[in-house]
This record gives C-alpha cells, sequence and structure tokens, in this order.
C-alpha cells in the first residue's frame, strides 16, 4: 500500500493546508459545495439502508463511500480544513496569516453549506413526492433524528449542551483521522481503507459532524420535524462546529504536528508550490 510514514504525512499535511490557504475564492467555494453535496448524498443512502434494512450498522458501514469519494476528488470539507490550515500558520508558512485562515474558513463553511442544502432539497422532494404526500419512512426517520439531536439535547439544558459538544469533539477526532489516514498511503485502495475506518465508526457512535447536520436538519423541518430554525442553530450547529474544531485541531492536527513535525523536512518531495495568494 506504499506506507508513508508519520514524519512524511505531517509535511503533506502542512503543504496542503497551506494550499487551501492560498486557493482562489471560487475554486474553494465550488469544492466545498461539491463536498457538503456528496456527503449529504451518502448521509442519505446511510439512513435509508438503516431504515430499509433496520440495521444501523449497515447504514454505517456504507456511509464512507461518500466521504471517499469527495477527498479523491479534491473536495473540501470544513472539518478536514479545521485540521489542515492552521498547520500552515503554526509553521510560518510564507504568506499565510490568521486572516488566511478565517478566510478560508468562512468560505468552506459557506460552500458546504450551499451544497448540503440543495441535497437537502432534493431529498425532501423525493420522499414527499414534490410535497404532495406525507413523508416516507426514510423521511420519517430524518425529521425524527432533527428533533432528538435539538430539542432533545435542549431538554437536558446545560449537560445536553456539553454532551453535543463533546460528540462534535469526537467526531472531528474521528474525521479528521480519517483526512490524515489517507495521506499514510500513496495507493488508493490504502487511502480507501485508512479513510473508511474511522469514518465508519463515527457514524455509527452518532457523532456530530457540522457538514451531515446541514443535511440533516434543514431536511427534518422540510418534513415535518419539530423544532426550530434557532433550536437547529443554538442546540446543534453551532456547538457542533466549535466541537470539530476542537476535535480535530486539538486531537489530529496539533498532537501529530508537535511530536513529528521537527523531525520531518520543511516540504513533501511530491510539493510542487500554491498558487498566488487568492483575493
Amino acid at each position: 500500500m506504499s506506507y508513508v510514514p508519520p514524519a512524511e504525512f505531517v509535511v503533506k499535511m502542512i503543504d496542503a493546508g497551506e494550499a487551501k490557504v492560498f486557493m482562489s475564492t471560487r475554486d474553494t467555494i465550488i469544492r466545498a459545495y461539491m463536498a457538503g453535496a456528496i456527503l449529504a448524498l451518502a448521509a442519505a443512502f446511510a439512513i435509508t439502508i438503516s431504515v430499509q434494512t433496520g440495521q444501523p450498522l449497515a447504514g454505517a458501514i456504507l456511509f464512507p463511500v461518500g466521504f471517499c469519494l469527495l477527498y479523491l476528488m479534491g473536495f473540501d470539507l470544513l472539518t478536514g480544513v479545521f485540521t489542515l490550515v492552521p498547520l500552515a500558520l503554526l509553521d510560518k508558512r510564507p504568506g499565510v496569516t490568521l486572516n488566511g485562515v478565517m478566510r478560508n474558513w468562512t468560505l468552506v463553511f459557506v460552500g458546504n453549506f450551499a451544497g448540503a442544502f440543495t441535497v437537502a432539497v432534493m431529498m425532501a422532494v423525493i420522499f414527499t413526492f414534490g410535497f404532495t404526500v406525507e413523508p416516507d419512512l426514510v423521511g420519517q426517520k430524518i425529521g425524527t433524528i432533527g428533533e432528538g439531536r435539538t430539542v432533545g439535547y435542549a431538554d437536558h439544558g446545560a449537560a445536553g449542551m456539553l454532551t453535543l459538544f463533546i460528540r462534535g469533539v469526537l467526531c472531528n477526532w474521528m474525521v479528521s483521522t480519517g483526512v490524515v489516514a489517507a495521506m499514510m498511503s500513496k495507493s488508493v485502495p490504502g487511502k480507501v481503507i485508512g479513510m473508511w475506518m474511522p469514518i465508519m465508526l463515527f457514524f455509527y457512535m452518532g457523532f456530530e459532524h457540522s457538514i451531515v447536520n446541514m443535511f440533516l436538519f434543514p431536511s427534518g423541518l422540510m418534513l415535518g420535524g419539530n423544532f426550530s430554525v434557532s433550536d437547529y442553530l443554538i442546540w446543534n450547529e453551532i456547538p457542533t462546529v466549535i466541537g470539530n474544531l476542537v476535535g480535530g485541531l486539538a486531537f489530529v492536527g496539533l498532537t501529530l504536528y508537535a511530536t513529528h513535525a521537527r523531525t520531518a523536512p520543511r516540504r513533501s518531495p511530491e510539493y510542487d508550490g500554491v498558487a498566488a495568494p487568492a483575493e
């Protein structure tokens, strides 16, 4: 599988973060849009499998197909850039600034949401035959998920918010491990195997992924879920985004950088530079 040792793939992580900072606005938005859309389709796929088979594990086993596809096509998720982009700043790469990092995060958030929301509307149409009938079983399940993971947390107050945050942390600990695992191999099969395991784990365990939720909760609102937009934002999306940031950066990006970057070369041998600073 052409294994890449940590000292080498950590440099790849920094290089990738640097390249994303300097990526044009157009390319960043397009890549983020497609990532959000593909991950949303994978979530709809996994939930459909779980409902139709009655086996949530079956859905979790197959959900990573979306993540693998979007990664191999070079699209960007917010959870991944949370982990990779700050490393370029920490490594003091020329031209990388805090404003550049924040710009990248903002553009990727917007693109991911637009892509996930597009699929949410499309799937809501499918589940209801263009909003002319009640949602089918899969649509009803999505509405239930939206309720349980918003007002369900709110019912527990501060303890619910803490639980939500921790689930966000654990989610991106696993998702970012998947991103890094893809850099551990130079072969497509090796990359897919490395990504598949942690992504399957996070989905089956019900951890909170901010981009998956950009599909689930708008869908749930359109499919009759008994919660509001403010419930979604306050009792899910915002704490989940913060938890994803902490989980990916603290438990994956910074730990690997702290223990391997000093023994690594300054750039990956495959690194061919980055685009000129974006507008």
